[in-house]
């Protein structure tokens, strides 16, 4: 696809915000779309609209009046009740499928979903996108039923993205890594950390690397496919601590880890097959787990 015009839902978080840059870097035009406006987006059109509580036709015109030629669904929940979720990964979605394909000129729609609808799956498994999806979270499993949604749509040009978990610049607190460098910018080595980790081992993607597998997707051929995002490589949680502490100038002995439950939205073991997404979108990542961690941390400050 060629210079369009871009609306991004969710354009204010951690991963809307790096699709709404990495678009403008390739020449798009983009209509940022949150409920509620940043400063992280003053660069960008924006527009005021809850998404999920908004009728379909309304969004349609809307989405008509700015010109739209591509929509990208990079909202996301953190809720803890599944209702609150259904709203935010399932509801939101249906409405946003049924105006997309009441508009008058039919858009691409991108829609971020979660390597965890695949559910969990046995330590080694190279996750490709012909596991059947068996999600037991509610987190996972509304999410998998927003991507559903995309899917079954006939009347839509849409292509579902399943990512790893994200790190790099201003990673969401609601996360464990961004909880863990929230509680060491306010650590002093003398004081130290009490942490419970997890005995886990996932794939985790620089969020910018995410962002530009987005704009590879709007211009791909791809219709009604499933495109698994990642880095490929299973990391243990105990690694990426680490380099969180290196980040931040803090010695290794910093941290005192203490048994406890470690809630988490999906499995122990993710690692994502990419081929897909190297063959259909000519994406692969390039930002190193060492460089995400760093500028996680420098995003903390500014």
């Amino acid at each position: 696809m060629t210079s369009s015009r871009v609306a991004v839902l969710g354009a204010t978080g951690c991963v809307g915000r790096q699709v709404c840059a990495a678009l403008t870097r390739d020449g798009h035009d983009v209509l940022a779309i949150a409920r509620n406006h940043a400063p992280h987006v003053s660069s960008h059109p924006f527009l005021s609209m809850d998404v999920a509580a908004t009728a379909e036709q309304k969004i349609a015109e809307v989405f008509d009046a700015h010109g739209v030629d591509a929509i990208v669904n990079a909202t996301g929940g953190w809720a803890r009740e599944e209702a609150e979720m259904a709203y935010a990964h399932v509801h939101l979605v249906e409405r946003l499928v049924e105006a997309a394909g009441s508009m008058a000129r039919r858009p691409r729609l991108v829609h971020i979903g979660t390597i965890h609808e695949y559910g969990p799956v046995p330590a080694g498994v190279l996750i490709d996108e012909s596991v059947d999806p068996r999600p037991v979270t509610p987190y996972a499993r509304t999410k998998l039923a927003g991507s559903q949604a995309v899917l079954a749509a006939g009347d839509v040009d849409g292509v579902v993205l399943r990512a790893v978990n994200v790190c790099g610049p201003h990673t969401t607190e609601a996360s464990f890594l961004g909880m863990v460098a929230a509680k060491l910018r306010d650590t002093t080595a003398a004081e130290g950390l009490e942490l419970s980790i997890a005995d886990a081992q996932r794939d985790y993607i620089d969020v910018r690397d995410l962002a530009d597998a987005v704009v590879k997707a709007i211009g791909a051929p791809a219709r009604g496919r499933v495109v698994n995002i990642g880095r490929g490589v299973a990391t243990g949680m105990r690694e990426l601590v680490a380099l969180l502490v290196a980040a931040a100038g803090l010695p290794p002995d910093v941290l005192r880890e203490r048994d406890g439950q470690v809630e988490s939205k999906g499995g122990d073991w993710t690692r994502a097959d990419i081929t897909l997404a190297r063959e259909l979108l000519a994406w692969q990542p390039g930002i190193g787990l060492a460089e995400s961690i760093q500028d996680m941390w420098k995003s903390l400050n500014r």
